[in-house]
């Protein structure tokens, strides 16, 4: 560091400034001006968005910078939103070795106005961008071939220069330079979520449309010119495979027309037609997958002595075959064989960006849900079939169940008032068994209790009279817990 330091002995005047600033987690940063008045303790999100350009970080400085930003956003144009650079680099030819500068030309900013620009963000280090990179460049070189005045920039975010030239050696499009101050700009400007994202800028220079990768990965070059009136046209397109799906249109891709039954018996996918299905997508390296597989089993066993006509394919994320041999072991259901190139396809279709996933098939061949995982943790084989109609029953009967319970409870485990509250999954603090649905909680505490344990007669009573006076005095959406 080229800056001073307390010295690390002086721990009173270290413990001191602790408290003095509320120092609650690091890295913290306070930032004082010349008379020592504490202008910001939130210096660590000032400098990370806005770097030596706060300087001097009062709150007049970063007003301004936010006005700019608006101001630029009401007359944007490509150097408006962060191209303030003379340049850009494009590859000119091979990297005989990645030791040598960079083979490149410069194109001015300026050639690129009037053009259909996509901006993209993406590291090689995230998979999706990897998977995502060759569809961008056989979508750019169609557009290119076919003489659209389309052009893509690429804004490096990988954490090393050697990885940037190896990215940009792969690729045929323009590139920031690497490291340049402009990336940090458009990343806060943009208001980046999401790895990869491919923004649209339209020829006038506004921002036609904030993310296409998606549209990209679905419909290829047929997304472009990614206008309003196209994504329309895209959405109604979508509708109609939507009504006309069927098992055989999702789970068929050329001679790959079959899933897998225990020592890899061949089942054809037409004899899976009129039945319920659940694709579950798992691996065994994951630890809520492994947390979920008993609840799951569970529910179909439960499901399967009901109805015969229903059966879960395991969809793999495992890292090889001897995982997926082990993990599927585990399994009384059917399976995609390791490796299956329908994988990937479906894992798009259904947008799966984290497993364990379960994805709800109905008979016709049409997607239910593709919140099957939530409903059968909820709910385990009461569920079933997973139509909206099923678990608006659930929930009347839910309600029916509560009718007659205290609102609010006083119970000796616990110093405060406890409200019955809907919640999702829970952990009661009393008998420590799972519970969900109802819950006696304490939002300050966090500290659940199943009604059965609320409501025993030892050590709970129904406070009628704080009840009357709180009846408004309690908020709560039963979103609190995440997924288990």
């Amino acid at each position: 560091m080229p800056w001073l330091a307390i010295p690390f002995s002086d721990s009173e005047t270290r413990s001191r400034l602790d408290e003095l600033f509320h120092v609650r987690g690091i890295p913290h940063l306070a930032l004082l001006d010349e008379t020592g008045k504490v202008v910001t303790e939130d210096g660590v999100e000032i400098v990370r968005e806005y770097g030596v350009e706060g300087y001097p970080f009062t709150l007049a400085r970063i007003q301004e910078l936010r006005d700019q930003e608006e101001e630029a956003k009401r007359n944007q144009s490509l150097r408006y939103i962060g191209l303030s650079f003379p340049f850009l680099q494009l590859m000119s030819g091979c990297l005989p070795n990645l030791t040598f500068p960079l083979m490149s030309t410069q194109v001015l900013v300026s050639e690129l106005e009037g053009k259909t620009v996509g901006l993209y963000f993406g590291s090689t280090s995230y998979k999706s961008c990897s998977d995502f990179t060759p569809q961008l460049v056989e979508v750019y070189e169609k557009l290119k071939s076919k003489g659209e005045n389309f052009e893509v920039v690429m804004i490096p975010l990988e954490d090393d220069e050697e990885s940037f030239k190896e990215e940009l050696e792969s690729v045929p499009w323009l590139s920031l330079p690497y490291k340049d101050k402009s990336c940090e700009k458009l990343i806060r400007y943009l208001e980046l979520s999401a790895l990869p994202t491919l923004v649209i800028i339209g020829p006038d220079g506004k921002t036609l449309h904030p993310n296409v990768a998606e549209a990209i990965e679905d419909h290829g070059i047929a997304a472009y010119p990614f206008t309003p009136e196209k994504f329309v046209e895209l959405n109604e397109i979508a509708k109609a495979k939507e009504a006309a799906q069927t098992l055989e249109s999702i789970l068929v891709s050329g001679d790959r027309d079959f899933v897998i039954g225990k020592d890899g018996v061949q089942i054809p996918v037409s004899e899976l037609k009129g039945k319920n299905i659940l694709l579950y997508f798992s691996a065994h390296w994951c630890p809520p997958c492994r947390a979920f597989l008993p609840k799951l089993t569970d529910a179909y066993h439960k499901i399967k002595a009901k109805d015969n006509e229903f059966d879960v394919i395991f969809i793999s994320s495992d890292r090889d075959q001897a995982s997926f041999d082990g993990y599927f072991a585990e399994m009384p259901w059917l399976a995609l064989p390791y490796g299956d190139s329908r994988k990937a396809i479906l894992s798009r279709k259904f947008k799966v960006s984290g497993i364990p996933m379960l994805v709800a098939i109905g008979s016709s061949g049409r997607t239910v849900t593709k919140e099957a995982r939530d409903l059968v943790s909820l709910y385990g084989a009461d569920a079933y079939p997973f139509t909206e109609e099923r678990i608006k029953e659930i929930e009347a009967e839910n309600e029916e169940t509560a009718k007659g319970w205290p609102e609010k409870v006083i119970h000796e485990t616990h110093k405060h008032e406890l409200t019955l509250t809907r919640r999702r999954v829970y952990y009661c603090d009393g008998c420590e068994d799972q519970g969900h649905i109802w819950s006696y909680y304490c939002e300050e505490c966090d500290f659940d209790l199943h009604p059965k344990c609320a409501l025993e007669d030892k050590g709970s009573k129904d406070d009628a009279k704080e009840e009357e006076k709180s009846k408004d005095g309690w908020v709560c959406d039963g979103e609190v817990c995440s997924k288990a």
